[in-house]
């Protein structure tokens, strides 16, 4: 099952309408230019990762044969891939904020100018039965489906790239195992290739198993808040003197709803920290289990079982990539489908009345 998928019908067109709005900031230079530097620096930061497997061997088989030369010029080979590696960490958090600081500026920029134009913002405040909160619109969820793609995108890609290194690193290092089967022995060569492909597999459908009805419960979640946020700023703004008995009980079903929504998310990521925090746990351990057998019969030394242990740590992750990042990939379609409902309806108001 898709993230598409948990969303109805009428909720993917939104979805649609966002892209077709927040898609035209890419038309300028600026975009691209960030995109290219983000896309270098990920590239950079999967070789640093990559030489740093090769240092992780090297470094545990100089242990294992008590090499105090060796030990020392590693440790000296380690500071300056750390300090590669910070570097680079450090230029993508410039990039990635400063890409989405500027996409939302773009876009934020132009739903209010559409929101103000001929006083759009005096009629778009129920529409089709459906209480548009604008404001919540185009300050928060501009932000977050803004903010998330980027994250997204970069972290995906890092993913792939990591898998494609990783994948020869540890078919390379696992080497061939024998297994018995029917009386027979059986070679089968990178065998933990084929480990992390089907633990990948498994994690990531208990994730999208558990996780089904997360867009469902963040979008209501955020609708819940906006009404909130609207009921309250309702009474504050009130122009008539006077006592209103009607606010308390008002804004206690709002703040009930509030909480009952909050509630529901907090069973949601309850459910899906089980699956990725699990995952954390028992990836690195699995990893070294399933190199055990080699080493003990001395096929492999300690510092290719670390080595391979931590490829299919990498490998795993980056499979993983939508196990670690579902409920943020779920919130930022909920803000998304908002946004693309706040569009939808501003065009609506252009319609001439039949």
């Amino acid at each position: 099952m898709s993230l598409d998928a948990t969303l109805p019908m009428a909720g993917r067109p939104a979805v649609r309408r966002f892209w077709q709005a927040a898609r035209g900031f890419w038309r300028g230079t600026s975009a691209w230019t960030l995109l290219v530097l983000l896309v270098a620096g990920v590239v950079l930061q999967v070789a640093v990762q990559y030489r740093l497997n090769f240092w992780n061997r090297d470094f545990f088989n100089a242990l294992e044969a008590r090499d105090g030369g060796q030990i020392w010029r590693q440790a000296q080979i380690l500071l300056g891939l750390a300090a590669a590696s910070i570097a680079l960490a450090v230029m993508a958090v410039w990039g990635r904020m400063t890409f989405q600081r500027q996409w939302r500026d773009w876009l934020t920029s132009r739903l209010i100018r559409s929101w103000l134009t001929e006083q759009r913002y005096q009629r778009a405040g129920f529409v089709k039965g459906q209480r548009q909160n604008a404001e919540y619109r185009i300050t928060e969820d501009a932000r977050l489906a803004t903010d998330a793609p980027i994250d997204l995108v970069v972290g995906l890609l890092n993913s792939l790239l990591s898998a494609a290194v990783f994948v020869v690193v540890l078919w390379n290092v696992s080497g061939v195992i024998e297994m018995g089967l029917w009386g027979q022995t059986i070679a089968v060569p990178g065998y933990l290739v084929g480990a992390c492909v089907l633990y990948a597999a498994l994690t990531t459908t208990a994730m999208m198993g558990v996780g089904r009805h997360m867009v469902d419960v963040i979008e209501r979640k955020n609708q819940a808040e906006a009404d909130f946020k609207y009921v309250v700023a309702r009474v504050n703004t009130r122009t008539t003197l006077g006592p209103h008995v009607e606010d308390g009980p008002t804004l206690a079903a709002a703040q009930e709803s509030v909480i009952g929504q909050w509630k529901r998310l907090c069973g949601q990521h309850m459910r899906t920290t089980l699956v990725s925090h699990g995952n954390t746990l028992l990836a690195p351990i699995i990893g070294l289990i399933l190199c055990a057998p080699n080493y003990v019969m001395g096929r492999v030394t300690l510092g290719e079982v670390t080595q391979a242990a931590a490829a299919f740590v990498a490998v795993q992750g980056a499979f993983n990539w939508l196990v670690d990042n579902y409920p943020r990939l779920a919130e930022w379609m909920s803000s998304a489908y908002r946004v693309g409902v706040l569009l939808d309806t501003l065009d609506m108001l252009d319609q001439p009345k039949e």
